[in-house]
């Protein structure tokens, strides 16, 4: 087999002919009910679009060119990030009119890509990993697919990828209950342009359980990066909170927050009383206000959302224009937009609040005082 690029290219030759591919058609039901008026990848994550911290690290590699594969609420996308201008980037729009998983979503945008080497993202995760790295991997080793991993504690939950001693991928296990290593997707991968045209189109195709086993069927060389940078899903509340919370104490690297890391991020136009106590990560949205007294814990607060005095809020997602009551205590709970939370309610382990309800004062407790 022989190398897309030549052995003699300088890393900068080889970064101008690679365009990044982010996948973020999904509808983030996991994320419910914050998803139901806004992507995932926009929800705001250390006071930023999620997507931002994306984009930037993909800068910051020196791509230039990123294709977003769009589909729920395509809209939203360009009417933030317009031309990419504002992140030295050139963005390209593609639509997914119908489903067709992560194959065909990468083969829907192919009549955009011109690059011989394609850089593709699954956009909800947060990682720390210096793409470069990655890049001049699949180059040195000649590869046609370059699969980014990394190391985890419990893989059963994830597709579970083993290497040989000279990094090739054995095979591609999708969340087996006996993982044979902690090697796991990443969701980031290289490839050949090439190999992109061969993904059927049109059609739903998961790159996962057909496109990887079918390249390895093939003898295609599939090589993978590990590493034990820092990586997280960002799909479920649980882990959009620590995500967050990571990304303001300086834990989840950012390109997108190099000027700020501590225990409290509090955006212009917010206001913060007396007293209120703000730590693990905590992020006040734009023209937010928290009350005298308030305790927040790793708590993300949307904009224009009112926790009242007294409250306490941890490891909590507060929606846009939500209001926390007097005394209440929201912990490890999603609350919507708009929503109402009454005085002195308790919401706990994993309780989640739709857009717009509203909650009398005391109208569900744990405790039985008042």
């Amino acid at each position: 087999m022989t190398s897309t690029t030549p052995s003699s290219a300088e890393p900068r030759d080889l970064i101008a002919d690679t365009e990044a591919v982010v996948l973020v058609g999904g509808k983030g039901t996991r994320l419910r009910p914050l998803t139901i008026s806004a992507p995932k990848p926009m929800l705001p994550t250390a006071g930023l679009p999620f997507l931002t911290h994306l984009l930037s690290r993909i800068r910051a590699a020196g791509i230039r060119r990123v294709v977003l594969g769009t589909s729920f609420k395509a809209e939203v996308f360009e009417e933030h990030f317009g031309d990419g201008s504002d992140l030295d980037l050139e963005l390209t729009y593609v639509v997914e009119t119908e489903p067709l998983g992560t194959g065909g979503g990468i083969r829907n945008v192919l009549d955009e890509l011109t690059a011989s080497t394609i850089m593709v993202f699954n956009g909800d995760v947060l990682g720390g990993t210096d793409l470069t790295r990655i890049l001049d991997l699949h180059h040195a080793k000649s590869a046609d697919l370059t699969m980014h991993l990394v190391r985890v504690s419990d893989p059963r939950a994830f597709g579970c990828v083993p290497t040989d001693e000279d990094g090739r991928v054995l095979e591609f296990l999708e969340k087996t209950q006996d993982p044979p290593t902690d090697q796991i997707n990443a969701g980031c991968y290289v490839f050949r342009r090439e190999l992109i045209a061969q993904i059927p189109e049109g059609v739903p195709v998961s790159v996962e359980r057909e496109t990887f086993p079918q390249l390895l069927a093939e003898g295609r060389r599939v090589c993978g990066f590990v590493d034990s940078a820092y990586w997280r899903d960002m799909g479920t509340p649980e882990d959009f909170v620590r995500g967050s919370s990571d990304l303001v104490r300086g834990i989840a690297p950012s390109p997108a927050l190099e000027s700020h890391h501590g225990e409290a991020l509090v955006h212009d136009g917010a206001g913060v009383g007396a007293g209120a106590v703000l730590i693990g990560g905590t992020v006040v949205g734009r023209g937010a206000e928290i009350g005298a007294g308030a305790r927040l814990d790793g708590a993300v607060v949307f904009d224009g959302a009112r926790i009242k005095a007294g409250a306490t809020v941890e490891r909590s997602i507060i929606g846009f224009g939500a209001r926390i009551g007097h005394r209440a205590l929201i912990r490890d709970g999603v609350i919507g937009d708009g929503a109402d939370i009454g005085a002195r309610c308790e919401l706990l382990r994993g309780a989640r609040v739709w857009p717009g309800v509203v909650i009398p004062d005391g109208g569900i407790r744990y405790s039985t005082d008042m």
